[in-house]
């Protein structure tokens, strides 16, 4: 039995779509006591989470409250000796911001536990691009932060992809992989991709120094400039395939930009 915390939601959903589809019996876990075919849990609330662990014997575990105090408590009930635990981490784990220090405490609490461990980390979600859809139902511009960053943003399916590979194929335990999407793209270039895959004059605005300082607090001059993302092959190693380019994912979430068109 598999467990899948954040099972409705973009990446937690894809692989229990796809373990589902290859015959293997896993768990969502939702925070929803009236959704249907899923089971209850809230990670905030440690006791809620018993009867979604029970029996269950791998755990594939997205930590969507990175500061909440409970986590300890919360990843002791998950994170038994005999399970085996794979966490959605990041590719800069430990890092000193808020995001990838609270990643390196999660992975230490994993690490820890005395179970079976696997980090999936990545450099970023091609599905975050999805906040460009509220200035683009205003018009034809994407604006944000770090317009220049080249990214290697990753599909949320292979993402999934390999999560799955890695519950079901033996000799994962104690492995740490860095996943990414096949090509470093900044944010003027993948909103070109989009506005070609939905047929619009698409173009991306920066945001200034001023409205970042403002977003990022004391983080945003250490935010300012970043290096290129890596390109790793880690997908296509560890699922036979190579992994999906941000045009595929434009083109598999169009609709979610239904709304702006």
């Amino acid at each position: 039995m598999i467990l899948v915390t954040g099972g409705t939601g973009s990446v937690g959903g894809q692989v229990v779509a796809q373990l589902r589809e290859q015959g293997v019996e896993a768990r969502a876990l939702t925070r929803d006591p009236k959704r249907p075919g899923e089971v209850y849990g809230d990670l905030t609330d440690p006791a809620t989470l018993d009867a979604a662990l029970d029996g269950v014997d791998k755990v594939f575990l997205v930590w969507p409250v990175l500061g909440d105090p409970r986590k300890a408590e919360a990843v002791a009930k998950i994170a038994r000796p005999g399970r085996h635990v794979v966490y959605f981490s990041s590719a800069e784990a430990g890092a000193a911001d808020p995001v990838n220090s609270a990643h390196g405490e999660m992975e230490r609490l994993v690490r820890e536990s005395g179970a079976d461990w696997t980090f999936l980390r990545i450099t970023g979600l091609a599905t975050n691009d999805l906040r460009w859809t509220p200035s683009l139902a205003r018009g034809e511009v994407a604006r944000g932060p770090f317009g220049d960053w080249k990214r290697t943003l990753i599909h949320e399916a292979d993402l999934a992809a390999a999560g799955v590979r890695v519950l079901l194929d033996p000799g994962h335990a104690g492995w740490t992989y860095v996943l990414t999407g096949p090509e470093p793209l900044d944010a003027g270039q993948r909103v070109r991709v989009l506005g070609e895959v939905l047929r619009r004059p698409l173009r991306f605005e920066n945001m200034t120094r001023e409205e970042i300082a403002a977003l990022y607090g004391d983080f945003a001059d250490a935010l300012q400039d970043f290096p290129p993302e890596r390109v790793t092959d880690t997908v296509e190693k560890l699922t036979g395939m190579p992994a999906r380019t941000y045009r595929e994912w434009a083109a598999d979430h169009a609709g979610d930009f239904a709304g702006s068109l």
